[in-house]
């Protein structure tokens, strides 16, 4: 088990996250038309899965709207905005902020997605929503750079996360 800060406060995570030079965990996700979206249908792609509680908090909506600008112009790449909520709030906010780029991808319907990807709150005011973390695969599936970030309410690393996405 991890651990990882909500406020100062420590929060327990279950599952085990995924480290560079593994493979992917594969995942079953709901993409913005309510369809599947699968890992597996991403193959070929490099995909960045930015992970976060939720799209309605400053923190989460300002890492889509970085990785909008910093990701989404780069050669075949995808950007994944990935949490709890359901995939109509995500559109909202991006067509509303102009993010045409970057896929909302919700695990309402797939809760076992925390868990393979090891950012399962377990408790707290946030249980059963995902810890903040941003995940780099490459075309063939294998994770190339991996951040869990250690206080839920502070941003990623944009700029290692981009360069992973370059390399």
């Amino acid at each position: 088990m991890t651990q990882v800060t909500f406020q100062g406060n420590p929060v327990t995570l279950s599952g085990a996250f995924p480290q560079p030079g593994t493979q992917a965990p594969d995942f079953t996700l709901c993409a913005a038309d309510l369809s599947d979206l699968t890992l597996a249908s991403l193959k070929g792609k490099k995909v960045l899965l930015n992970i976060f509680p939720s799209i309605d908090t400053p923190v989460c909506a300002a890492s889509v709207r970085a990785f909008h600008e910093k990701a989404t112009g780069l050669d075949n790449v995808i950007v994944l905005a990935i949490s709890a909520d359901l995939p109509f709030a995500t559109d909202r906010f991006c067509s509303t902020e102009g993010i045409e780029g970057v896929q909302s991808a919700s695990f309402f319907r797939n809760t076992e997605f925390t868990q393979a990807y090891g950012v399962h709150i377990q408790e707290g005011a946030l249980r059963d929503l995902a810890a903040r973390a941003t995940l780099v695969i490459n075309e063939a599936g294998e994770v190339t750079y991996a951040q869990l970030v250690a206080e839920i309410t502070d941003e990623p690393n944009y700029e290692a996360a981009i360069a992973a996405l370059q390399g």
